[in-house]
């Protein structure tokens, strides 16, 4: 079953940004686009190279209205360490989310139960609360916050221009479709 369209659950989580706890609530999320990108663990490989090329992206996103908000099952205390520890995840700006008891990774779909850690999603959420785009990568494959970056840019431009859509490949100011309205239901 497709996540497209679902709204996000009410939860409330521990984060950790900027030398502080904080709660974050769903409704953070309201009134603005946002991301959240879960990663299986602290203290791993390729985590801290996606999370670093977020953080090195993160003011532009900050700049078309989108906060960016990284999800792992481990628990705040746990990303002040590392945050403390590691140069790359030191640059982090935006909210590093606490999952411990799984409820985010079960609600998006993307714990893995037996290991107790979230898989690589990446979930794109409208102001509405809904979720508009998403993908799932193997835990040895790591993700690009440039394409990320470009994506939320396109589902933003539809989102105010419901009559058009973004060919591949779309980048702000670029053409834009128009379908036919006979091929509308097709999309």
């Amino acid at each position: 079953m497709s996540l497209i369209n679902k709204e996000v659950s009410d939860f409330a989580v521990q984060a950790y940004q900027n030398e502080a706890f904080k709660t974050v609530t769903k409704a953070d999320l309201i009134g603005k686009w946002s991301v959240f990108f879960f990663y299986p663990a602290d203290f791993t490989f390729v985590c801290p190279t996606e999370l670093e090329d977020l953080a090195n992206k993160y003011e532009e996103f900050q700049k078309i209205g989108c906060e960016i908000y990284s999800v792992s099952c481990d628990t705040h205390f746990v990303h002040k360490a590392w945050h403390d520890h590691s140069e790359r995840i030191a640059k982090i700006q935006y909210p590093m989310l606490a999952d411990p008891t799984q409820a985010l990774a079960k609600d998006f779909e993307v714990l893995i139960e037996n290991a107790g850690q979230a898989e690589r999603g990446t979930f794109v959420i409208n102001p509405e609360g809904r979720i508009v785009a998403y993908e799932v990568n193997a835990g040895n494959v790591g993700r690009n916050a440039d394409e990320l970056f470009r994506k939320v840019q396109a589902l933003q431009f539809v989102h105010e221009h419901g009559d058009e859509v973004c060919p591949a490949k779309w980048q702000p100011g670029a053409e834009t479709l128009k379908p036919s309205l006979d091929l509308v239901g097709m999309l």
